[in-house]
């Protein structure tokens, strides 16, 4: 993937680029080592200076990152045995969201992700990571098979939002999209989402109906995308700015009004400068959760996920 850099990452980029090159050397010659410990901790703390007051708007922009770990990415780290499924045994196979079966630490366990392209060519094929009713179907189909043979339900979100095309409406896509959300809803497995980049409207919900819901550091999560809403609110897309502040979409603000239960560290300069970093930062967490989950009875699992969902937006005066 070719270099991509936001203006306000210039200075990070530039030194996580040297710490890269650094490690390489000092994998050949550990005199290396000292000076490479220095670069990382200066490069992890002008991380940390310049990132801590990134705009909404900002952050959108670097959960949208071309060069972001994508689904596949974190499968490739994080899962054996990794096994995809395709189609959904009634239209077609839809490349935007990926399925399958794999190992993690040894237990069985299905995954489901949104999955975005690198370069036009793949894009188009993964149709910029907007599923149609046909992914949807295939991911309700593997809820479906996971609660069957007791195997957890691991998500990845990344997505702009479902496709709003006319054949998508064609097909089903809000009925798609809600057979998931009941799907889910009713999995006696644990259900564990991450959001890895960019979560839009119902899209994103139809992979988020979770017993725990983490975001990565510099994940969005929303309604609508900024855009949109400025679009609907103001007439005005250019209003996207303005329009991400509102809709507190960002990690910090997800976290505090309790729409995810964990915010998961990025490394220094986001998740697309160290991809294995990142990975195992997910692992971290994806394990600590998933331990406390499969203490739970099913019948605990899906009143504990109903409890979730029914105290969001829940204020005592």
């Amino acid at each position: 993937m070719a270099a991509f850099v936001l203006p306000f990452e210039k200075p990070v980029v530039e030194l996580v680029t040297r710490v890269r090159e650094l490690r390489a050397l000092a994998e050949q010659d550990r005199q290396f080592l000292p000076e490479l410990r220095r670069l990382e901790e200066k490069a992890g703390r002008l991380a940390k200076e310049l990132f801590s007051d990134l705009s909404a708007w900002q952050k959108v922009q670097l959960s949208r990152h071309p060069n972001r770990p994508y689904t596949l990415d974190y499968i490739g780290h994080l899962f054996d045995e990794w096994l995809e499924l395709h189609g959904d045994r009634s239209f077609g196979d839809d490349a935007a969201i990926v399925c399958g079966l794999a190992r993690y630490r040894g237990r069985s366990v299905v995954v489901v992700g949104h999955q975005k392209g690198r370069g036009a060519k793949d894009n188009v094929k993964r149709n910029f990571g907007m599923p149609h009713p046909e992914g949807y179907r295939k991911a309700c189909r593997m809820y479906e098979l996971a609660s069957r043979f007791g195997m957890p339900i691991l998500t990845f979100i990344d997505t702009p939002g479902a496709y709003p095309g006319i054949g998508a409406e064609e097909r089903g896509q809000s009925e798609a999209i809600g057979a998931c959300l009941a799907a889910m809803a009713r999995a006696r497995v644990p259900v564990i989402a991450t959001i890895i980049g960019e979560g839009g409207s119902g899209g994103a919900l139809a992979l988020g109906v979770a017993n725990r819901v983490q975001v990565l550091e510099y994940g969005t999560y929303s309604v609508i995308s900024p855009e949109g809403c400025a679009s609907i609110l103001w007439k005005d897309g250019n209003k996207a700015d303005e329009a991400a502040e509102r809709l507190r979409m960002t990690a910090p603000d997800l976290l505090r009004l309790r729409v995810v239960d964990r915010v998961v560290e990025e490394p220094a300069g986001g998740a697309h400068q160290d991809a294995a970093a990142a990975a195992k930062l997910v692992d971290a967490a994806l394990h600590t959760t998933l331990t406390e989950l499969l203490a739970k009875s099913p019948d605990q699992l899906v009143d504990d996920r109903y409890e979730r969902f029914r105290s969001l937006g829940a204020f005592v005066g």
